[in-house]
């Protein structure tokens, strides 16, 4: 069974910056990708980054480059978002996702979830 736990969200003002982590456990083979997704009421899920396990390419979506970066501790099998510069645009649920197979590019979707976390950008 795949399991998540993920941490570091929370309230924080515009301008300011949060971690989130995602530690993975029960994965029974190498995974193509782990990724952060978010959503807000009455949205779809969206894709925000990525990093492919093969050879650590990552992808970010264009609301988020230069601010948010994403990388992974092979070693705790933990995937990690440090975001700056946040926006009230960036108020979501963030997911951590893993997709198994391959993909062209960044998956838009995964095949486990983590439950989300909430990050809430508000002065």
């Amino acid at each position: 069974q795949v399991k998540f736990v993920e941490s570091g969200g929370g309230s924080v003002q515009p301008g300011g910056s949060l971690r989130l982590s995602c530690a993975v456990s029960g994965l029974t083979r190498e995974y193509y990708a782990a990724g952060w997704f978010r959503q807000t009421p009455g949205t779809g899920r969206e894709r925000v980054s990525c990093i492919t396990t093969s050879d650590g390419t990552t992808y970010y979506s264009g609301s988020v480059k230069g601010r948010f970066s994403i990388s992974r501790d092979n070693t705790k099998n933990t995937l990690y978002l440090e975001m700056n510069s946040l926006k009230p645009g960036d108020t979501a649920v963030y997911y951590c996702g893993i997709t198994m197979d391959p993909v062209n590019g960044c998956p838009y979707e995964a095949d486990y979830w983590g439950r989300g976390i909430q990050v809430t950008v508000s002065s």
